[in-house]
């Protein structure tokens, strides 16, 4: 049986054109996958707790990471964490927030990035910890960030891409939906684009999947 994490992020439910896209990949990856499990973290409507002083006191301490209370300070993130061990295939659907990751989506990142955990300091830098897998982010924006005109910066797929390189994640496809507040046009215009390029990561990620299977 194949693991998929689902994030949800936009506030906007049905209206998002993210939530769309997603809704769609999900539903191709169950025909391809039908013995998939789906576990939806939907970061909106239940929205993660900002880490806090436990936090912080319990990682500063390692090695006592199970004794309390730094259990029960940790106790989300390792469900994060552990949720994200369990998943072959990660999908997150998200806009992007004043050039870069919604709160709601770093809150998350914030407790699974987590040192001893999710990666390891070395004198050469951060080791991640994870296993690589496959990941889809498809990212609405009503502005341009990658492509003319863009006239804005995208501080979104560099900060996404090296996060999860931190846990050891380096297979990550991003999926632009951008220009969605420049009218129907500009909408159809990103959906067909991202319908193409989510078509082949579902060829590619099935395909890797029925053959471990």
């Amino acid at each position: 049986m194949t693991g998929v994490l689902r994030l949800a992020v936009s506030p906007r439910g049905e209206h998002s054109i993210s939530r769309r896209m997603a809704a769609r990949t999900m539903a191709e990856l169950r025909s391809r996958l039908p013995d998939c499990r789906v576990v939806l973290r939907d970061l909106a409507a239940d929205p993660l707790p900002h880490i806090g002083a436990g936090f912080a006191a319990a990682i500063a301490a390692p090695g006592q990471e199970a004794l309390p209370p730094h259990a029960a300070a940790l106790a989300l993130s390792e469900e994060l964490i552990c949720e994200l061990e369990a998943a072959a295939i990660v999908v997150i659907d998200t806009p992007v927030h004043n050039y870069g990751i919604p709160s709601v989506l770093k809150a998350w990142f914030d407790h699974v990035v987590r040192i001893h955990r999710g990666f390891r300091s070395t004198p050469a830098g951060k080791v991640g910890r994870l296993a690589d897998r496959p990941v889809l982010v498809i990212a609405g924006s009503g502005g341009y960030f990658s492509r003319e005109p863009a006239r804005q910066p995208d501080f979104f797929v560099p900060h996404v891409t090296a996060l999860f390189a931190t846990l050891g994640i380096h297979n990550v496809t991003f999926v632009r939906l951008e220009g969605v507040s420049r009218g129907d046009s500009a909408v159809t215009a990103a959906l067909a684009q991202g319908e193409a390029a989510v078509a082949d990561w579902i060829c590619s990620v099935a395909g890797q999947a029925a053959g471990r299977g």
